[in-house]
């Protein structure tokens, strides 16, 4: 895995310095990151299931992307970065929230995101990177519902905390 410096933030969301990603998530400091969340037309949402090769979660379903911005880079321009590298698109986000979570895995990896959660609308082709992606589908939001109390195991751990504000978000706006 290339090597790669994150932005390390308090609990506001400031700054406070940067670390080399691997290393930020075997110490748990708190981070910067992005989620995204795509709807087609329908209001069903574009899930995606990571790689097997991801460094954590492999193989688990979750939202259309989601990665850290790089120092200097805001957490939209990554937004928008990292849908172009994994699912091979952009689109227009909008900021829906933030919210900060831990979830501790199995390899010693721990995620302590102050993450910043955007939405977009997209019915177009998509080209997803096998490196990162290894299937993709849209799904109804009730259906996801059900899975993640039927399945819980299914779906990766900030899945479970963001999509009640998602649901919540979209279906308020």
């Amino acid at each position: 895995m290339d090597q790669q410096d994150i932005i390390l933030v308090n609990e506001q969301d400031e700054q406070t310095g940067t670390g080399e990603k691997m290393d930020v998530h075997y110490k748990a400091l708190l981070h910067r990151a992005f989620s995204v969340f795509i709807f087609n037309d329908k209001g069903e949402m574009l899930l995606q299931r990571r790689a097997l090769t991801k460094y954590h979660s492999g193989g688990l379903w979750t939202n259309a992307c989601c990665s850290h911005p790089r120092p200097g880079e805001t957490a939209i321009a990554g937004a928008n970065r990292r849908l172009m590298e994994e699912l091979g698109f952009t689109v227009s986000l909008t900021k829906a929230f933030d919210f900060i979570y831990k979830a501790s895995f199995d390899n010693g990896l721990t995620e302590n995101e102050f993450d910043h959660v955007f939405m977009g609308e997209y019915n177009g082709n998509i080209a997803a990177n096998p490196e990162e992606v290894m299937a993709y589908c849209y799904k109804p939001m009730e259906d996801i519902k059900a899975e993640l109390a039927s399945s819980p195991e299914r779906y990766t751990a900030w899945f479970h905390i963001a999509f009640p504000r998602v649901e919540a978000y979209f279906l308020s706006h």
